[in-house]
């Protein structure tokens, strides 16, 4: 399947997610009307117990204060289970405090609708859609499997975004934006 680009809708969806580490509230079912009305920042890594994927999901949960003064959910998947996710996040000191779900797609049913399957490796690409209020995808940001994203740029993008505006290279939020 081709991947889902800028413009397109973001596909109806319902997992199970990992929403905190208390063995009696830690999962939930979570679906494409669970942040209705909010822009969504929908981030997928290839496996849980990895290398290079900690680091970003440690560094989007250090931003999450940042999106959500955005009015932006952050939303983790992969294909792990939310058994394998909630291990994840029991034995990894940077993942233990994750202020953001992480979506189990067991089934890469969602990856699969987005078209962000790694068809040889059989896991979910490392991508990034920003997704607004409408449920529109406005960002597509992929990088290769062995090669972390920057969390702060697709910051960046969602205040240039925010602005409807156009912005210049390098813009930054309270920076001017371009007169047409």
């Amino acid at each position: 399947m081709t991947m889902l680009a800028i413009g397109e809708q973001f596909p109806d969806f319902s997992v199970t997610a990992v929403v905190s580490r208390d063995k009696n509230n830690a999962f939930q079912t979570i679906d494409n009307k669970t942040y209705e009305g909010k822009w969504l920042c929908v981030f997928a890594w290839p496996k849980d117990f990895t290398f290079v994927c900690p680091t970003e999901i440690a560094a989007f949960g250090k931003l999450n204060r940042e999106f959500a003064d955005r009015d932006c959910q952050i939303l983790g998947l992969s294909i792990d289970s939310e058994f394998v996710h909630l291990a994840w996040r029991n034995n990894h000191d940077d993942l233990k405090d994750l202020p953001f779900p992480m979506l189990a797609d067991i089934k890469r049913d969602l990856c699969g609708q987005l078209g962000i399957l790694d068809e040889k490796e059989g896991v979910a690409q490392r991508a990034t859609f920003l997704v607004d209020p409408q449920g529109v995808i406005r960002f597509v940001y992929v990088t290769d499997l062995s090669v972390g994203r920057n969390p702060q740029e697709v910051l960046r993008v969602l205040d240039a975004l925010q602005t409807d505006e156009l912005c210049p290279c390098n813009w930054q939020k309270g920076e001017e934006t371009i007169n047409a």
